[in-house]
């Protein structure tokens, strides 16, 4: 009984230093968001329900997926509008549920990414909506969206994301407390977007680095700082610098041990070694 303890004590234990290194512990860190999901550990791809697994197992705070509107109305979860020669939105459902993805599982919809989600409840889902041509199947696709997640009771950890103005505005007006809502397309102050009732900025780090002061603008207005995507070490290191609330990132591996201090800074960037604990399963 006494060795099993002991067990228990030091698994927690390596938990606790896991979640310090991604950021989650706060004090000051960024929390780390893995881009797409943890989509370069083996076995996984972009956007898939493994890279959202992985992501988990090497304890990042957040997972980001992106989310388009089929011509019948049905979500799924990919990037690129255009995937394997089909267009999500010009496609029906069934024809997209037949799409592989490159680690061969089928393209996820929506509900099945957030099934796997229910798996994994230390994990913090990011929901990119990506800008439509169609307006009114953009405005259904962020009804469609809050309710589906709400329903699947993930509403306290999922935060919105989106370039499109007219989404925001959305999300804004339908995401319930507990979920944030962040503009991506770095055309707007801080000011501008606490303005439309935005939590926050998402921003890539070209937009930050011209406009550096606007980390700080965001924080006085009480407005949290995402920056995207950033997966050099010497980028991470000048975002954690500056003071950022998040970092999405390719490599969350790499970016939690820049935010711990941990990662040494050479030529041999390619060869660092995981921090303790941050091996992906």
């Amino acid at each position: 009984m006494r060795k099993l303890m002991l067990i228990v004590m030091t698994v927690a234990g390596m938990a606790g230093a896991l979640a310090q290194e991604m950021g989650e512990t706060g004090g000051g860190k960024p929390l780390v968001v893995a881009h797409r999901g943890y989509w370069d550990a083996p076995g996984a791809a972009q956007n898939s329900r493994r890279s959202l697994a992985k992501a988990d197992s090497v304890g990042a705070y957040a997972s980001e997926f992106d989310v388009w509107r089929s011509s019948d109305g049905v979500l799924f979860c990919n990037h690129d509008k255009k995937f394997k020669g089909v267009t999500f939105t010009e496609a029906t459902s069934k024809v997209i549920r037949n799409i592989d993805l490159d680690n061969g599982e089928n393209l996820p919809s929506l509900y099945s990414m957030l099934c796997e989600a229910r798996n994994h409840p230390r994990l913090r889902l990011v929901f990119e909506l990506k800008e439509h041509d169609d307006k009114e199947a953009e405005a259904q696709a962020v009804v469609e969206s809050v309710r589906m997640v709400d329903e699947m009771g993930l509403s306290d950890r999922t935060d919105y994301i989106t370039f499109s103005k007219e989404a925001l505005r959305g999300f804004v007006n339908l995401a319930p407390e507990g979920s944030e809502v962040y503009y991506l397309t770095g055309d707007l102050t801080p000011a501008q977007v606490k303005a439309v009732g935005g939590a926050g900025i998402d921003y890539h780090i070209g937009v930050l680095r011209r406009h550096p002061e606007w980390v700080r603008e965001a924080h006085d207005l009480g407005m949290k700082v995402n920056v995207w995507t950033v997966d050099d070490a010497v980028d991470i290191r000048w975002c954690v610098d500056q003071g950022v609330d998040l970092i999405t990132t390719n490599q969350p591996v790499v970016a939690a041990q820049v935010i711990a201090g941990e990662y040494v800074f050479g030529e041999a960037d390619d060869a660092a070694t995981p921090p303790k604990g941050c091996q992906p399963l």
